[in-house]
């Protein structure tokens, strides 16, 4: 099979396909054979996008809407089994920004609640509605958008929390749906958007890294992101049967670097019997956590 073949004869929902990492995905995907759904909340967007993969000799077509709506992600699904005849892939690149100088000290809840929503609720939706014919026919791939956000070195609130619960949805769905045939992984970007471009963006960058959040390096990067053509293969790799063997993972990808996050496991700090021994007292415990030498 030649590569563009690998995905041939294949369905594809890509939710937040219509710009952005989400509209490089899915060329991707279709340059490698695969039929796509587009989804997007802008009608125009959506539609360019599917006109850009149709002059590429590709199969597509778009449901306008919020993913995060269960109808939407429902239609997703649909659309997919009506024009194409089969469901195996399910991406999510779907999300928003938080506001530059977004902090808890600051977030109204409402909108602590819409970042959330636009995450893990898009993540959630899409992945119910796809899952149920996916661990029917006993294949599929589903790969969400997570965000190295979730290790707290960005700041804010809603997006960091977003994307660390949809990390752990993800693993929670790659363990059940294991048994039957369907694979789930999470890729974490880094990549030149709209959404990490323009002067609020560089700005916000600039004031982590003097707040002491961020490092030389990673300001650096992060200013100087690499198009989002650069972290699509991983998404189509992911895709294929090429990763059979995949899942459950947490991956970063960023212009040419690519690498994967260690599956967390606690460090033992101290032990003793508990049918032998009386509870830690507070002071032990300082000398164990407190005097601890943090992990790796």
């Amino acid at each position: 099979m030649s590569g563009s073949d690998l995905l041939r004869g294949r369905g594809a929902v890509v939710s937040g396909g219509s710009r952005g990492i989400g509209r490089a995905v899915a060329e991707e995907l279709s340059r490698l054979g695969a039929a796509v759904v587009v989804n997007g909340r802008d009608a125009e967007a959506v539609g360019e996008t599917i006109t850009a993969i149709g002059a590429s000799g590709g199969r597509a077509t778009g449901v306008v809407g919020p993913a995060n709506d269960g109808r939407v992600a429902a239609a997703l699904v649909d659309e997919c089994l009506s024009a194409f005849g089969t469901l195996d892939i399910l991406v999510n690149c779907a999300g928003i920004a938080e506001p530059p100088g977004s902090s808890i000290l600051t977030i109204p809840p409402e909108e602590f609640d819409r970042l959330i929503d636009a995450h893990l609720g898009t993540a959630f939706q899409t992945c119910r509605a796809a899952a149920r014919v996916m661990a029917e026919r006993g294949r599929g791939a589903i790969i969400n958008t997570g965000s190295v956000a979730f290790l707290g070195d960005y700041g804010g609130t809603g997006y960091p929390a977003g994307k660390g619960a949809v990390n752990a949805l993800t693993m929670a769905v790659a363990a059940e749906l294991k048994a039957y045939g369907v694979r789930a992984n999470v890729v974490c970007p880094g990549a030149r958007t709209r959404l990490s471009t323009g002067p609020a963006y560089e700005s916000h960058i600039e004031d982590l890294h003097r707040r002491g959040l961020l490092d030389e390096l990673t300001m650096r990067a992060s200013l100087d992101g690499a198009p989002a053509s650069f972290v699509a293969p991983l998404y189509a790799y992911l895709a294929s049967d090429l990763a059979r063997d995949v899942t459950g993972r947490m991956f970063v990808a960023a212009g040419g670097f690519v690498g994967s996050f260690d599956r967390p496991t606690p460090r033992v700090l101290a032990y003793r019997d508990h049918r032998r021994a009386a509870p830690w007292s507070i002071h032990e415990l300082h000398e164990k956590i407190g005097g601890a030498a943090p992990g790796p």
